[in-house]
């Protein structure tokens, strides 16, 4: 590449670090791509440290050693994920996204990418600490969630299918009870698709009872792997303490009431909101 004047080399490494979240980049790595010494490449990365965290977009860590690097970890303060819970929620609560069974019509929601790279950063910023291997959902609607996380974390996506496909190769099947309904349904993953021992971050649209993940969480065993955390979009508060099948998870935003003869929608920010 060739040299640039500091200010576009400011802008260019910030558009590189912000491309490669969760991982170590060498300051060689910099000075190289811009023919710059270190000492230079190191006040241009304070200056971009100093914007990133007064911004409340994230932090730039700084690793020491004889090569030395620096780490971009994207996070969002309490008060802008607050403020995207509220405008979730008030996008939820539209009377005309009333289905039956007190469900919601969502995917229009889950299309949207900016949106839903704003929930993956707020996932990113929970769970951030956890040394996560993968994440996993099942398909379909919290596949795109999923991804938006995965990217912000650097992590790959593990996705659970609803029936065994052949081009998955062999796999491990489960069956598991929806937790509001007490049906019997069937999920299955690829036995290439994640290493055993894996650290998995679960993420979903929306949780009801917890059938769903807890068929995953069971799923998981069959790997021998280890649950770091479950996050979901949207949960439901409609089911009793004593039919939920999980406690340990987080939510971007709670359903509190659904009234569809009056085509009322309550919907306010998730436990996320509580700890």
């Amino acid at each position: 590449m060739k040299k640039l004047k500091r200010s576009a080399r400011l802008v260019e490494m910030t558009q590189y670090l912000l491309s490669r979240p969760h991982t170590v980049i060498p300051l060689t790595t910099f000075a190289e791509r811009y023919g710059a010494a270190k000492s230079s490449i190191s006040e241009d990365l304070a200056i971009i440290k100093e914007v990133f965290e007064e911004g409340g977009s994230g932090e730039l860590h700084t690793l020491a050693g004889a090569a030395g690097g620096v780490k971009w970890i994207p996070k969002v303060s309490r008060e802008l994920a607050l403020a995207f819970a509220e405008r979730l929620s008030t996008q939820l609560a539209q009377p005309d996204r009333i289905l039956p069974g007190e469900y919601l019509y969502m995917s229009d929601l889950l299309g949207q990418p900016a949106l839903m790279n704003e929930a993956g950063k707020i996932f990113a910023t929970a769970f951030g600490n956890m040394n996560i291997d993968v994440v996993m959902t099942v398909e379909t609607k919290g596949i795109p969630l999923a991804y938006a996380t995965g990217a912000q974390l650097n992590l790959p996506v593990v996705l659970v299918r609803r029936d065994h496909q052949a081009t998955e190769g062999s796999a491990v099947s489960i069956n598991y009870v929806s937790g509001s309904h007490k049906s019997l349904h069937t999920m299955s993953l690829s036995r290439r698709a994640m290493r055993e021992h894996s650290r998995v971050l679960i993420v979903d649209d929306f949780m009801k009872a917890g059938g769903t993940v807890q068929g995953m969480i069971d799923l998981l065993a069959e790997f021998n792997a280890t649950v770091a955390g479950v996050g979901v979009l949207v949960e439901s508060g409609s089911v009793d303490s004593e039919e939920r099948l999980l406690t340990d998870y987080i939510s971007l935003a709670k359903l509190t009431a659904v009234d569809a003869k009056s085509r009322h929608i309550s919907v306010k920010p998730g436990n996320y909101f509580d700890l």
